[in-house]
């Protein structure tokens, strides 16, 4: 038997015997080693006095309410207090304990009724108080209630539970300083309220301040050394904050104390995903549905994880991922797995009813500024060496000053000085890192630098700071580039499309209007250095000879779909290979598999290693066909391919992420690369390998079109969009609402 039942056991003996201060005295020793225990905290509250006066039958029947309390059987000890009220009306303790009763049986006037009476009978014990506050929380009378707490704080100001319980109540009705003040307060009266701590460190976690929340959980685990939530909420806040192993050693200490914490197996997961342990994550995630086999949220992140190494034999699950668990996941990881608009909208609306407030707050028109310029906001975690400022380098080194104030607001990690960085901080008005600031002091800066116009670059994808635009950052909000789809949330105002990526009727998968550019919606720069590759084809492990089928797509964009053609291909063309990229080696061994289990020589399979993006542009020159993946398009890769002179083959799909190859192709003149089913992807790709003639027009033609079309003309691309913002602020200005247009 454990020591804690072994006192819980001499507490209740010594409570049936009378003796109710030696009751009291080992349920406080209990309450001192395990804070939270809930039996320990009810029996110590209904031990404030037993029946005045009682005589042996009417102590026999008070002994019997407390242990059926503390048993559970909630109806049973309402039974005994209704009978114990009747003949004893000025028994505060039968009363107290007959409330609380009622709050367990979901019977909140009942136990306004039994707590008035306690209070009525003996004014002094404050914990009647109290429990009357809750009793009036639970009838949506919060008024009332903080009454009732603000009077018990006047009249026994070191009585912490009553600033504790207030603390609660103001910060439902968001009135967090307060609750914070109130918070800090029990702590200082009451050093040891584990709760208090906890509870503070979740109110500092919900405004965004991360080293105060991550000091008050550790406050908490330190009391409280058992304490899984506690531990659990730290680690998730240092994950946040990027610190991967302290958060693993949070999280471990968590499943020490609770090893079925389902949170903290999925947050282990997390944490082991971010340090690029991807099997080990997939072991937590996995864990986790062992001891919830229902936790979408857990199932869905080992698919994912599952999908960066290539392992499919679980992906048929993935139909077992909806429900409320499963939008504590970012919609990002729902977009491989599915190419339907439709339920991408509904995966985004479920993400966003958690992340966002369920109204945005209006927003206060700013000044006017004084040189009539309009300021415009970008928030991103990627002003550095990135995919997205390789393809938007160019956009910024042609957005016009004169008519646009650029404040760039960089969150993430703390990053070196790169090339790319120096460049922005040079060409904006301001370049403020906002990574340490929290939700409220980032949404005053830009309130105080008058943002007409605020731009999302992120999304729902690593990193993201997204929440911020719930609170209105800016009279006008606009997604753009970072996110392949809607965000499902009325607080995002425009998103930046083109007719191909969003035809005719696919507004309606979208919360934002939707601004169509002419061309292409993704930005592009023409000032890309491709650096000559002087190691030639051996140099990479190609075939001097044989034709290079290429792919250089994150491993979690490929399908087994993809994997049948492109294997039929390699089987199709003596002396192919196929170009992937080197992602993980748990990926290369899974997809070494594959090809083997499709009767391909796993040999034929080529990883590149990552390298300095102009080094791998100029290697893409020993490809012959770019194969794109289906329901997450080539984005930046196919315009990286289409840069370095690399023909890409794509099959346009449903939803916006399946469509942007389609888009590129369109932009630069070689519409007849977009392809419309499955069938013809596949006897183009085989067509293109076996007339050698017919491919080297295309690559003719791309690299004539690459300098005369749409898809590089980075000035012109820059004054599209300058003039949809331009569109966006006047609309505003002249009070209209936001609306779809299109910008030639």
């Amino acid at each position: 038997m454990s020591g804690l039942e072994s006192l819980l056991m001499k507490a209740r003996a010594a409570a049936r015997r009378g003796e109710i201060e030696e009751a009291r005295a080992l349920y406080g020793r209990i309450l001192e080693r395990h804070p939270r225990n809930a039996r320990a905290k009810a029996a110590l509250n209904a031990l404030t006095t037993a029946p005045a006066g009682t005589d042996t039958h009417a102590q026999i029947a008070f002994d019997r309410m407390v242990a059926a309390f503390e048993a559970g059987r909630m109806a049973e000890a309402a039974a005994c207090g209704e009978a114990l009220s009747r003949d004893h009306p000025h028994a505060h303790g039968v009363h107290n304990l007959l409330g609380a009763a009622m709050l367990e049986l979901g019977d909140p006037r009942g136990a306004e009724i039994a707590f008035r009476r306690a209070i009525a009978a003996d004014p002094a014990p404050s914990a009647s108080c109290n429990n009357l506050s809750i009793a009036l929380r639970r009838q949506n009378r919060d008024d009332e209630a903080e009454a009732v707490l603000r009077e018990v704080i006047a009249r026994v100001p070191d009585y912490a539970d009553a600033r504790y319980n207030l603390a609660g109540l103001l910060e439902e009705h968001d009135r967090c300083e307060e609750a914070a003040l109130l918070l800090e307060q029990a702590i200082a009266i009451a050093p040891d309220h584990v709760d208090a701590h906890y509870n503070l460190g979740n109110l500092r976690a919900r405004q965004g301040l991360r080293a105060e929340a991550i000091a008050c959980f550790a406050a908490a685990a330190t009391l409280h050394p058992g304490h899984a939530d506690a531990l659990n909420n730290m680690g998730a806040q240092l994950l946040a904050d990027q610190r991967a192993d302290e958060a693993l050693s949070a999280f471990d200490r968590a499943l020490r104390a609770d090893p079925d914490n389902r949170n903290a197996l999925v947050n282990r997961g997390k944490a082991l995903s971010l340090k690029g342990e991807r099997t080990a994550a997939i072991a937590a995630f996995r864990a986790a549905l062992t001891v919830d086999p229902a936790n979408a949220s857990a199932r869905l992140q080992a698919l994912f994880e599952e999908a960066h190494i290539c392992d499919w034999r679980r992906r048929g699950e993935y139909s077992l991922t909806h429900g409320p668990e499963a939008a504590a996941v970012q919609p990002f990881a729902s977009l491989p797995f599915m190419d339907d608009p439709a339920h991408q909208l509904q995966r985004s609306r479920d993400c966003a009813a958690r992340m966002f407030p369920e109204v945005t707050p209006p927003f206060p028109a700013p000044p006017p500024p004084e040189d009539g310029r309009i300021r415009v906001g970008y928030f991103s975690a990627d002003f550095h060496d990135h995919a997205t400022m390789h393809l938007m380098s160019g956009f910024f080194r042609e957005h016009d000053a004169s008519r646009f104030a650029v404040h760039l607001h960089s969150y993430g990690p703390r990053r070196e000085e790169d090339a790319a960085r120096i460049a922005l901080r040079l060409r904006a008005a301001s370049f403020t890192e906002i990574s340490p600031l929290p939700d409220a002091d980032v949404l005053a800066l830009a309130r105080a630098q008058g943002l007409d116009i605020a731009v999302d670059l992120k999304g729902y994808t690593l990193g993201t700071r997204t929440r911020l635009f719930g609170q209105r950052l800016a009279p006008v909000q606009v997604s753009w580039m970072g996110y392949p789809g809607t965000l499902g949330h009325p607080c995002m105002d425009y998103f930046i499309a083109d007719r191909v990526t969003m035809p005719d009727g696919a507004d309606a998968f979208f919360t934002e209007k939707i601004v169509r550019l002419a061309h292409c919606y993704q930005a592009n720069d023409d000032a890309r250095p491709i650096l000559p590759d002087m190691r030639g084809r051996a140099g990479h492990g190609l075939p001097p000879d044989g034709f290079v089928f290429a792919s250089f797509n994150q491993c979690y964009k490929i399908s087994p779909a993809e994997w049948d053609v492109w294997m039929a291909l390699l089987r199709a063309v003596e002396g192919s290979v196929l170009w992937l990229l080197r992602t993980n080696p748990w990926a290369e061994a899974n997809l070494q598999r594959e090809a083997a289990a499709r009767g391909v020589d796993a040999q034929r399979l080529v990883f590149a290693p990552p390298l300095p993006h102009g080094e791998h542009l100029g290697r893409l020159t020993h490809a012959d066909l770019f194969l794109d993946t289906f329901a997450v398009n080539a984005h930046t890769t196919a315009s990286d391919a289409l840069w370095a002179g690399l023909p890409v083959l794509t099959l346009t799909g449903r939803q916006f992420a399946a469509r942007v190859a389609a888009s590129l192709l369109c932009a630069v003149g070689l519409p007849e690369l977009t392809t419309q089913t499955v069938e013809d992807y596949a006897a183009t790709a085989l067509a293109l390998a076996r007339d050698p003639a017919r491919l080297a027009d295309l690559r003719a033609r791309l690299a004539t079109n690459r300098r005369t079309h749409p898809l590089f003309d980075t000035e012109g691309y820059t004054r599209r969009v300058e003039r949809a913002f331009e569109e966006m602020h006047r609309r505003r200005l002249h009070d209209l609402p936001p609306e779809p247009f299109d910008v030639r």
